[in-house]
């Protein structure tokens, strides 16, 4: 029910987004500083399908998501400020199983740069990522586990580096003393030791390297492929050991607003210990975690 709530609050919220637009914003405003530039999308997604008396048989299915993709850039003499807000929530219906989510998300990526030659920059990296709500893994007979909340785990990256940005469509940025924060703030989770952090505490602390790169290119018309690739290795632990986080996104566009929204995300984790069953025995395992996200929907784009 929290879940269901929440999808229904953010999916006003989109909508409400949907009926605004730049020329809102007071004309004064705009003339004091132009050095901003203020753009993104609002995406509904859904997923529905039914079967009555069909042979090949099949499971009643029903999937809502909402993308929020925000970008605020500052841009003035040999400053530069890029500014990215993403916020993702789904859930999703099948008949025996009832609602679990399929998206929650909350990305926070800031890089502040001072031009050093033409495709060059001195920056300075923060990324931040949470969830919204519980996570739960779950057995055959639909019995679920807590493996995730709100802040559990929550991510913090920063650090000093350098950026090549040849256009808001390709920068990659690379920050070689970069320290990483691990937060989890839920108590069992705490206590288990979930992501990496010692049994009891409610943090981890990281120093090493990282890479963020972003890349997005037309493969046809009105059809766009986004590549994001996050990086990041442990000096002081297991270097060598390398966080990866890959997303690529291909979108369709159908007309102004009507789209199709195809999304692959692979993460690589070395301290998110995911329990594994084989023959009755239940281990924990670091594994490569696959998530997949198809519809088609309303995409309101400023």
């Amino acid at each position: 029910m929290k879940r269901t709530l929440l999808l229904l609050t953010l999916l006003t919220a989109g909508f409400t987004a949907f009926s605004q637009t730049p020329a809102t914003a007071p004309k004064d405003a705009i003339k004091k500083d132009t050095a901003w530039k203020i753009h993104g999308q609002n995406t509904i997604l859904i997923n529905q399908s039914s079967f009555s008396n069909w042979a090949a048989g099949g499971v009643n299915s029903l999937a809502a998501n909402l993308l929020l993709d925000y970008d605020f850039d500052y841009k003035k003499d040999n400053w530069s400020w890029d500014n990215k807000v993403i916020v993702g929530y789904g859930d999703s219906k099948q008949t025996g199983l009832g609602w679990r989510k399929n998206d929650d998300r909350i990305i926070l990526n800031s890089l502040l740069g001072y031009k050093a030659a033409q495709y060059w920059l001195y920056t300075f990296y923060a990324n931040f990522q949470t969830q919204f709500t519980n996570g739960y893994s779950y057995d055959a007979n639909n019995n679920r586990t807590l493996i995730s909340s709100a802040f559990a785990p929550a991510y913090l990256t920063l650090g000093p580096g350098f950026a090549y940005k040849k256009s808001d469509n390709f920068r990659i940025n690379v920050s070689p003393f970069a320290a990483k924060f691990t937060i989890v703030q839920n108590d069992s989770l705490s206590s288990i030791g979930a992501f990496g952090v010692t049994p009891g505490s409610h943090s981890l602390f990281e120093f090493g390297s990282s890479l963020d790169a972003y890349y997005k290119i037309n493969i046809a018309k009105n059809i766009s492929l986004e590549n994001i690739l996050k990086l990041y290795e442990n000096y002081i632990k297991n270097p060598g050991n390398v966080y990866a986080d890959y997303s690529a996104n291909i979108y369709m566009k159908v007309n102004k607003l009507v789209t199709v929204n195809v999304g692959l995300e692979l993460i690589n984790d070395p301290n998110a210990q995911i329990a594994e069953t084989s023959n009755g025995i239940t281990s924990s395992h670091s594994l490569l975690q696959v998530k997949q996200i198809f519809g088609a929907g309303l995409t309101y784009k400023f």
